[in-house]
């Protein structure tokens, strides 16, 4: 907490009135993301066939990531106290990113684009690749320039997007 507060020039208490210890920060900084992502997700106006609009979808997740490596990690794959947990969590709408995703799956499906599928097991393979592809080029295990790297991701999700058209 002290060196969060020498960054951001403050005192340590001035941190301890608004969050009682670390694991509420980092959770706080974590919501802070799913927010932004989620804005940028509704912010986008999707065009085209479902498809399409299912991989300019995943681009923004991309973009996310490359630009926040930290707070994505921390997003997704941080074990901390109050991440929501699949499948309850998700299928009861808690996840602002995972809501949409599965939204847009979901009328894919009804307007016979997808095959009929359960949209939230969908949306979480998706998410779980999209997540270990990002981590492993973050954790430089791929090497690939970043616009190498976005192209081979765009590939994998064609691919995956091929798989569950109808």
């Amino acid at each position: 907490m002290r060196r969060v507060a020498d960054v951001v020039r403050i005192t340590p208490m001035a941190i301890y009135r608004h969050f009682p210890d670390r694991a509420a920060l980092l959770n706080a900084v974590a919501d802070e993301g799913f927010i932004a992502l989620a804005d940028s997700v509704r912010k986008r106006r999707f065009r085209g066939p479902a498809e399409d609009r299912l991989a300019q979808m995943i681009e923004i997740y991309l973009d996310f990531s490359l630009k926040n490596p930290r707070q994505f990690e921390l997003m997704f794959l941080t074990k901390r106290q109050g991440a929501r947990r699949f499948p309850k969590d998700f299928k009861e709408g808690r996840s602002p990113t995972a809501n949409l995703m599965a939204e847009l799956i979901q009328q894919g499906m009804d307007a016979g684009v997808f095959r009929n599928d359960d949209a939230w097991e969908i949306t979480f393979e998706m998410g779980a690749l999209s997540h270990g592809m990002i981590m492993v080029y973050l954790g430089g295990r791929i090497d690939a320039s970043p616009a190498a790297f976005r192209a081979l991701y765009r590939r994998t999700f064609q691919r995956y997007i091929r798989g569950i058209l109808r």
